[in-house]
């Protein structure tokens, strides 16, 4: 176990600094529940990809990246179990060596596997990544080891739980034998892809939009299981498409000076980089995960019922479309689905879900990016969901009437850690416990 002393934590955008006392990396759960069991307050990261402040901001910190072996495999059951700070990608490349798969992957695989499940990340056409977990263990406020099954009620709190009952230490998923997916891409009108949502959820295995603010499009991506022999013609459109970032970066550049420019460099990227289609095929992780994620993003996600989102979308693309205000959004905006649940804190708590996402290319200068505040305005008016490890302002006022488990969670929070060793400054403001300390 190493130790290092009085630094400064900077999280990957370089939105969030903080000094700390002391910083250990672990590389054992007995390293863990020491440095658990002897901190006053604790908070542990992993990649420091989230948006959200919830993973420093206290005196003793713990790196959870070298805490990332995979410890067994069970061919027969079909499952494997690992160190909360292994990196997603390596847990998936892991299993598609062994002809297996999770059938719900996030499109990013540079986060760490105890972050993701705390932060409720979710792919689409399935359930949260923290759906497949069959066992774990957590380290409790006292140090203690504590199991959990996917028998024991516990789990629908832990499953999601913004590491606040404790720290994810052992996962073990269950995994399914890997598929192939035959991808299509390509742009429609938002009068032809919004209705057809649900008819292409019953029709397809994999559906994913981005949405095209400023543009009246959207790009739509479907995916269809096939034999793994079968030919597809690939097609996977001009070159200069791998550029897209580079030219996002510079037509995007100034927009927190000239919000209004947004709408035109939104429509030059459309024609440059959204206009043509796209064929491929692959296995679920090769064909739709996102290898590699830029760090001068800002992030928000809210999620809402599936019957409510056509009416959600609506009022945002008015909203937004209306010259008076300074919400000129990037593109693009990820739409994904989420089915229904019974994780406390899950989007997806007992109904189907669409998220969207909504991204600020200037990291630095999102505190003035009005469309964060647009976008968290609508959605709380409709009861929707902000992603815990994304912007939001919402605190526990407003998450309490959206969140049928979240008094539950609190008094469960309470009882697991009295002392409340887990919390950070944002999350006591969150959870409103500032009269608990």
């Amino acid at each position: 176990m190493k130790q290092n002393e009085n630094g400064t934590w900077v999280s990957w955008n370089e939105n969030l600094t903080y000094k700390y006392k002391s910083l250990y990396k672990v590389t054992s759960e007995e390293e863990l529940q020491e440095v658990v069991k002897k901190s006053e307050k604790i908070r542990v990261f992993g990649s420091k990809q989230s948006s959200a402040d919830i993973a420093s901001g206290v005196e003793t910190l713990i790196d959870i990246t070298s805490y990332n072996k995979i410890l067994t495999v069970d061919d027969s059951a079909c499952t494997i179990t690992v160190q909360s700070g292994l990196i997603l990608g390596d847990l998936l490349e892991e299993i598609e060596a062994k002809g297996w798969c999770i059938p719900c992957l996030p499109d990013i695989n540079t986060v760490t596997i105890g972050g993701a499940l705390a932060t409720g990340t979710h792919g689409t056409s399935g359930k949260l990544l923290s759906e497949y977990i069959t066992k774990c263990s957590i380290v409790l406020a006292d140090g203690s080891v504590k199991i959990i099954t996917d028998k024991d009620e516990l789990i629908y709190a832990v499953r999601v739980s913004l590491g606040v009952l404790g720290v994810l230490s052992e996962i073990t998923f269950q995994c399914e034998p890997i598929y192939t997916l035959h991808v299509k891409e390509g742009p429609e009108d938002d009068k032809v892809w919004l209705p057809k949502i649900n008819e292409r959820l019953k029709k397809h295995d994999f559906l994913r939009i981005l949405w095209l603010p400023h543009t009246n499009k959207g790009y739509v991506i479907t995916g269809d299981k096939i034999d793994p022999n079968t030919e597809i013609k690939e097609d996977l459109g001009p070159a200069f498409l791998k550029h897209r970032r580079t030219a996002s970066k510079i037509l995007y550049k100034y927009t927190h000076i000239f919000p209004w420019f947004t709408a035109i460099a939104n429509k030059l990227l459309y024609i440059g980089f959204f206009s043509s289609k796209k064929e491929h095929k692959g296995s679920l992780y090769q064909a739709t995960v996102t290898k590699s994620r830029g760090s001068t993003l800002e992030l928000a996600e809210w999620t809402i019922g599936l019957d409510k989102f056509p009416t959600v979308f609506e009022e945002l693309k008015t909203e937004i479309n209306k010259w008076n205000n300074k919400s000129f959004i990037h593109i693009p905006m990820d739409i994904r689905f989420v089915y229904k649940d019974t994780s406390w804190l899950s989007y997806a708590y007992k109904k189907d879900t669409v998220t969207m996402g909504c991204v600020s290319r200037n990291a630095a200068t999102a505190d003035t990016y009005e469309a964060f505040k647009t976008i968290e305005k609508i959605f709380l008016k409709h009861g929707g969901k902000p992603h815990w490890a994304k912007r939001f302002a919402a605190k526990n006022t407003e998450l309490s009437k959206i969140y049928e488990k979240w008094e539950d969670f609190k008094i469960l929070r309470r009882k697991l850690d009295p002392t409340n060793k887990f919390l950070n400054p944002y999350l006591t403001e969150l959870f409103n416990e500032k009269t608990n300390n």
